[in-house]
């Protein structure tokens, strides 16, 4: 049975609405945590150093080895949470592409995990990204194709062309 769902898409993509209608949906308790949960968990001096991430003018994001050790710790958490017994909701943005994947698979092993790509036209993620304020211009287009090279899932959706409704359901159908 599957214990964690992994939603994965670029900036804007419509990830975290998927993982709050997905939450109430669902007919379990599920928790929900997001790679921004992390980043803004950390202190600002990790968002301004090297080594930590950095959020250039461009959109360009850039995680350094101190970003990168903090991201596996969490990640080993939520696969302990997991292998616990809670559901979990994940939404993460794969810069790294097939090497984000694995890094998951590895902190979850012993779970059963359900791979949801989020696919979105990057012209209407940038729209999207443009009404937010928390969102650093170039970010949704930058990540729209690269957090999906080599990548495998178990189901894709595309927030683009579908209602949150409709992506949700095709998710569960396929669960």
């Amino acid at each position: 049975m599957t214990n964690i769902i992994i939603l994965n898409g670029g900036s804007s993509s419509g990830k975290t609405t998927l993982a709050k209608y997905l939450q109430k949906a669902l007919s379990d308790p599920w928790l929900r945590f997001s790679i921004d949960d992390l980043i803004q968990s950390m202190p600002e001096s990790m968002l301004k150093k090297d080594s930590g991430i950095k959020f250039d003018e461009d959109g360009s994001v850039t995680p350094g080895t101190e970003f990168q050790e903090l991201e596996t710790a969490w990640m080993h958490g939520i696969g302990e949470m997991a292998r616990r017994g809670a559901r979990i909701i994940i939404d993460d943005v794969f810069l790294s592409g097939v090497k984000g994947r694995q890094k998951w698979e590895t902190a979850l092993e012993g779970t059963q995990v359900f791979w949801v790509g989020v696919f979105c036209d990057p012209t209407v993620a940038a729209a999207r990204e443009k009404e937010r304020r928390d969102r650093i211009g170039g970010m949704a287009l930058s990540q729209a194709a690269i957090v999906h090279e080599g990548m495998n899932y178990d189901v894709k959706v595309d927030t683009s062309s579908s209602t949150a409704e409709g992506c949700i359901q095709l998710i569960i159908q396929n669960m």
